[in-house]
């Protein structure tokens, strides 16, 4: 009883319940090759300050998923005029990075429908790396225009 009124049963008590701490970084950046390695070095410089140290797996696999999202933002996803967002959500277990851009008309394979290139093409192998490294992967749909390709990486406890 509280001031007058019956509280209902509890599931569990509030002590117990561990907090739930979700981190987001959101920037944009010009679609340019300088924009690119911008973004990752953003990304790694955020997941340091969030208790993700550089050279740890976890760091070294972020790095290269989001070097090559943002290499393809740069390179088959650009508008002229047009920048794209990195986008990093955090949790206790996960971590999600997303790359948008504006041209939704390109849009990549999706999961699992991926075929690498013939012999001695000179790319077309970066999605295969981002099917490799990442845990889950999809492309979306980004509106008003554009697409956003996101990569989940599982993290250890």
């Amino acid at each position: 009883m509280f001031r007058g009124v019956r509280l209902g049963r509890m599931t569990a008590p509030l002590a117990r319940r561990r907090p739930v701490t979700v981190r987001v970084f959101s920037r944009r950046f010009a679609a340019t090759p300088l924009g690119a390695r911008l973004a990752r070095r953003a990304a790694v410089n955020q997941l340091r300050i969030w208790g993700i140290p550089c050279g740890t797996d976890a760091s070294d696999t972020a790095a290269l998923l989001i070097a090559e999202l943002a290499s393809n933002a740069v390179t088959h996803g650009r508008v002229p005029g047009r920048d794209f967002a990195l986008r990093l959500t955090l949790s206790e277990s996960r971590l999600c990075a997303e790359v948008s851009d504006a041209r939704g008309e390109r849009r990549p394979p999706e999961p699992g429908g991926l075929v690498a290139p013939p012999s001695g093409a000179g790319g077309g192998r970066g999605l295969l790396l981002v099917e490799a490294l990442a845990d889950r992967w999809a492309v979306l749909d980004r509106a008003p225009a554009g697409k956003t390709v996101r990569a989940e990486l599982d993290l250890p406890r």
